[in-house]
């Protein structure tokens, strides 16, 4: 009962938070475009859905994955589980001793913006709009190795206590670089990339996974420290995509190159 109760307090408020959507949406149909909304009842009814379905899915991560993210940030970081894999009985843990967390949170990372119906669809424009130079599973592959190694560095941080700022500092430095070097086409939509991947399932997981494991780390605040794992999943996308941009660009120069020597070899053939 409580959690039909939780359900439907979740439903109304988001249906409370869509409803300013619908009102700015139908004002500019109305009285700025002056054009009459097509379908209404069904565009009502889908502004219904979506309520449900968010209402629904926030259920969702509190009963689930939330509680899933700080267990398992609890279990991979006990102290018995990590003595007994690192062999370092009665001494201090080092950070090499967290490398279960490190694989954990990469998988994390990758599982979950691989599932993430914004890249998806922003994959698909890339490569509709590119006429299939973007290939979709190469973009979405990128993106997902940048959150995941993103995740796992940001990880580290929270184990290790680093300033935050370092890591974002450098992390952009480094884009600026790759921003100079990478084939335009691409530089907007690695820019983009880090934007879609923080969205309606790779958030809440990750944040669930940093606040859990700042709660069990000790000498970790999760407020100090829980937060900016979001900020590494936004961050490295960019990079990786960018990345990709350049290694594609390079094959591509390769195989004109080779044909190109192909060609020549073969009018000096027939020259001789």
């Amino acid at each position: 009962m409580d959690m039909i109760l939780n359900a439907f307090s979740f439903v109304l408020d988001s249906a409370l938070d869509v409803a300013p959507i619908v009102f700015f949406l139908f004002v500019f149909q109305l009285f700025v475009l002056r054009e009459r909304i097509p379908n209404v009842n069904q565009v009502l009814v889908g502004f219904a859905f979506v309520a449900v379905g968010l209402g629904l899915f926030l259920v969702g991560l509190e009963q689930t994955l939330f509680p899933l993210g700080r267990l398992m940030a609890q279990q991979l970081t006990d102290p018995e589980f990590l003595y007994d894999i690192s062999g370092h009985i009665g001494e201090s843990l080092i950070w090499q001793d967290f490398y279960w967390v490190y694989l954990f949170a990469a998988a994390v990372g990758f599982a979950t913006t691989m599932a993430e119906p914004a890249l998806l669809a922003v994959s698909m424009k890339a490569n509709s709009v590119s006429g299939g130079a973007i290939g979709v599973w190469g973009l979405r592959v990128a993106v997902a190795l940048g959150v995941g190694f993103g995740v796992a560095l940001g990880c580290y941080r929270i184990i290790t206590g680093l300033p935050l700022q370092y890591f974002i500092a450098v992390g952009y430095l480094v884009v600026i670089v790759q921003t100079t070097m990478a084939p335009k086409m691409i530089v907007p939509l690695a820019y983009d990339s880090g934007g879609v991947t923080t969205s309606t399932v790779t958030v809440p997981l990750i944040t669930a996974l940093g606040l859990g494991l700042a709660e069990a780390v000790p000498g970790r605040s999760p407020l100090l420290d829980g937060f900016g794992l979001v900020a590494f999943a936004s961050l490295f996308p960019i990079i990786s995509v960018l990345a990709y941009g350049q290694l594609a660009a390079l094959r591509q120069r390769r195989a004109k190159s080779s044909s190109q020597e192909t060609e020549f070899e073969e009018e000096t053939d027939h020259a001789l």
